[in-house]
């Protein structure tokens, strides 16, 4: 059994876990899981389905609740076999595990946020963000990885 209390690791250990984990998950389900050797264009692993079908997913994780983005430079939401994966840590629990599609934030709203920091005195690079709140918490339900990893089998 794993341990469950999430605040012994630091930021780096829990992201590295999630990336692990969500690799496991895929794997539990058959699918061929490849790690990319350099971590340089946002993508964390390829995920190639039984019908040869290859995915690149991108690995965010959090404890709770918060903000979590991807830059638009890395995350390419017209890319149709593109994937957030998306693992929320509270402690004494197992992580939330969603799998949402990049095409997700082609139509921002208060969740899927679009941000471009082009307003003067804005340094921040274009990002793709997701507001986890308690309050759009049950938005994210859609995009369960349960529900959503049908789509690869």
């Amino acid at each position: 059994m794993p341990n469950k209390n999430w605040a012994l690791l630091n930021s780096l250990q829990l992201g590295r876990y999630a990336e692990y984990f969500a690799k496991m998950e895929f794997a539990s389900y058959g699918l061929e899981v490849f790690s990319s050797e350099v971590d340089d264009r946002g993508i964390d692993f390829v995920v190639k389905n039984k019908a040869g079908i290859f995915s690149e997913i991108q690995v965010k994780s959090l404890r709770g609740t918060g903000y979590v983005f991807a830059q638009k430079s890395k995350f390419n939401i017209c890319n149709p076999n593109l994937y957030m994966a998306l693992l929320i840590f509270r402690n004494d629990m197992m992580p939330d595990f969603f799998l949402i599609p990049a095409k997700t934030w082609a139509i921002p709203d208060a969740v899927f946020v679009d941000r471009d920091y082009s307003k003067p005195g804005q340094t921040s690079k274009p990002e793709y963000g997701i507001n986890i709140s308690v309050k759009n918490y049950s938005i994210l339900q859609a995009f369960n990885f349960e529900s959503s990893i049908q789509s690869f089998l």
